[in-house]
């Protein structure tokens, strides 16, 4: 797995304290692994805050839905 792939798995796990290995780039985020609106806001700011991201757009939210679509938005997007 990619060291992108890895810290955002430690980021998702440490929002959502679940087995880390059920954490997968196929996983999705709200169904499989059960984070509610608000804990995928503070995922999302956890990895602007990791990747030095500015800001992630509403829009790009809202299409993140596995967490293979957190590793491509940070891989596009890191600074």
């Amino acid at each position: 797995m990619s060291d992108v792939f890895n810290r955002v798995k430690e980021i998702v796990n440490s929002y959502l304290e679940i087995d880390a290995d059920k954490i997968k780039p196929e996983s999705k985020i709200a169904d499989d692994l059960g984070a509610d609106s608000l804990t995928t806001m503070d995922i999302v700011i956890g990895l602007e805050t990791e990747f030095n991201i500015e800001e992630i757009p509403d829009e790009a939210i809202q299409k993140i839905v596995t967490i293979q679509d957190i590793v491509d938005f940070v891989e596009e997007h890191q600074s």
